[in-house]
């Protein structure tokens, strides 16, 4: 059986997740690497595992033509123009069939739709890499839940919540660089993840249409003295000049197109998680019938005490974005699984080797990119924003939120 040559473009924190999931994929080796620093240290992680012998590229160009699909897997404000070095690539000659990006497709939609219509141009099928679309808990409950839905209807209500307690990287914590704040940042999961719940069974991912949103974008932690002089000290970003949001709530309202009804997705996310570390919940209600799902439920737990803690190297080895190395901790023992990694990774193996487009392409990333972005705009404007008006849709087209420009304290310390 044909087995899927990816190359890797990034080898930074996603990319290592990503590298961990793939000893769960089959038909898939990593073909290639092309990264600006850890490229050597991912290629010999993946040698050591069996997930292919990678070469590590000097440019874009290089990866591919020695690969079938790439996955751009690099810092957001770097995406467009890997992708029209892909799409130069391809121009030239090489032989790539697939291309994968990872969230968010785009800082804006203008962003977003460069990447769709340079897909397309180089005529490759595209995977948009929302891993919490694919999460098994997920997917398990509304499969369990589907008979009931066919005798009592479809569910109303879905709440998406996803935090922690702040990013790795500088970059991530730089609105003008990341596009925004949390809401950008993990808000696109918790919109889509909602939406997706909403769902009724056997419809596309857009199936449900987009009526107005609600938001609200708040700086509660990072902003106060004490923690902006944390950020400034460890990844030199000052929230005193250029702060972006550690707290964004709100509801999209959407309309089933063939019953008329009206379904709410409410979704929160925060930097400012300090327990555990990493917390997905979502839950859903429905007429007689609910679901709802906690990462933070292992089957697994450990207890580290005091003098035992001075031993520990890593608290992430057991829970990304771990904030404690003691006391009684959750360990998940998959967590790749857990989040989706494994079976979107499939997903876009599968697909491509078939010949489509994965189950979420480029012109669903940049859906969600659209909906990001009207939340913002709701924010801003401190209003329910009316997603079917044609003038709304026209500025969405060019809009660039106030915090992703760096002048978030205009509606931040207001």
């Amino acid at each position: 059986m044909k087995t899927l040559k990816l190359g890797f473009i990034g080898a930074g924190f996603i990319a290592n997740f990503l590298a961990l999931a793939m000893k769960q994929v089959r038909h898939c080796e990593l073909a290639g690497i092309y990264a600006q620093n850890g490229g050597d240290q991912l290629a010999e992680y993946a040698k050591k595992n069996r997930l292919g012998e990678p070469k590590v590229f000097n440019t874009v160009s290089e990866i591919c033509n020695h690969c079938d699909a790439v996955a751009i897997l690099t810092p957001n404000y770097t995406r467009v123009a890997i992708m029209e070095e892909i799409a130069e690539a391809v121009k030239a000659g090489a032989p790539l069939k697939g291309v994968i990006c990872e969230k968010p497709l785009g800082r804006t939609v203008e962003e977003a739709v460069r990447m769709v219509n340079l897909a397309a141009d180089s005529k490759l099928l595209t995977s948009y890499f929302e891993n919490q679309l694919h999460m098994n808990a997920i997917n398990n409950a509304l499969a369990q839940l589907r008979p009931q839905q066919e005798v009592m209807g479809n569910f109303t209500l879905a709440r998406s919540t996803e935090e922690h307690a702040g990013p790795h990287s500088a970059w991530f914590w730089d609105p003008t660089q990341q596009g925004g704040g949390v809401l950008s940042d993990m808000g696109c999961h918790s919109i889509a993840a909602a939406r997706h719940i909403l769902t009724p069974a056997g419809k596309p991912v857009t199936f449900l249409e987009p009526v107005a949103m609600q938001c609200d974008t708040s700086l509660l932690k990072w902003g106060q003295p004490k923690y902006r002089e944390q950020l400034l000290s460890k990844f030199g970003v000052d929230y005193a000049k250029t702060p972006a949001e550690d707290f964004a709530t709100g509801i999209l309202t959407l309309k089933n197109p063939e019953t008329g009804q009206l379904v709410k997705a409410q979704f929160t996310d925060s930097w400012m998680y300090d327990k555990q570390g990493l917390r997905l919940w979502m839950d859903a209600l429905g007429p007689g019938y609910a679901m709802e799902v906690n990462s933070l439920i292992s089957p697994l737990e450990i207890f580290i005490g005091d003098e035992a803690a001075e031993g520990v190297a890593d608290a992430e080895t057991a829970l990304e974005k771990s904030t404690a190395s003691r006391g009684l901790l959750a360990v998940h023992p998959n967590e790749a699984d857990l989040y989706g990694y494994t079976t979107e990774l499939q997903d876009a193996v599968d697909s491509f080797l078939d010949g489509k487009n994965g189950l979420l392409d480029f012109a669903y990333g940049a859906e969600v990119t659209w909906l990001v972005q009207a939340a913002y705009m709701a924010a801003e404007k401190r209003v329910t924003l009316d997603l079917t008006d044609d003038k709304v849709k026209e500025e969405l087209k060019t809009y660039r939120s106030l915090i992703s420009q760096g002048k978030g304290a205009e509606v931040l310390f207001s």
